[in-house]
């Protein structure tokens, strides 16, 4: 290898946004995960949502009513006469 055109490899922390923190290395300082082994439902084994900006609550109320307003059929206008 080329001495000065590599980045430094470091030891890193990587913090998870459950609390879970470990140590791995890295050319990063520190990283921020979302998810990791702690808490990813394949591990766990628990059905969990990760939930960005509300959508699975904006879902859950648009269709909560059972009717679909695209599907339907839209009711006719009468034409106007210029």
């Amino acid at each position: 290898m080329k001495d000065g055109i590599h980045p430094n490899y470091q030891e890193t922390t990587v913090t998870c946004g459950c609390g879970n923190s470990f140590v791995t290395r890295s050319t990063r300082k520190e990283l921020r995960v979302d998810i990791c082994n702690v808490c990813h439902p394949f591990y766990t084994g628990k059905l969990k949502f990760v939930d960005t900006a509300g959508r699975i609550e904006k879902f859950q109320t648009k269709f909560a009513a059972g009717t679909y307003a695209s599907l339907q059929s839209a009711a006719k206008k009468p034409a106007k006469k210029k």
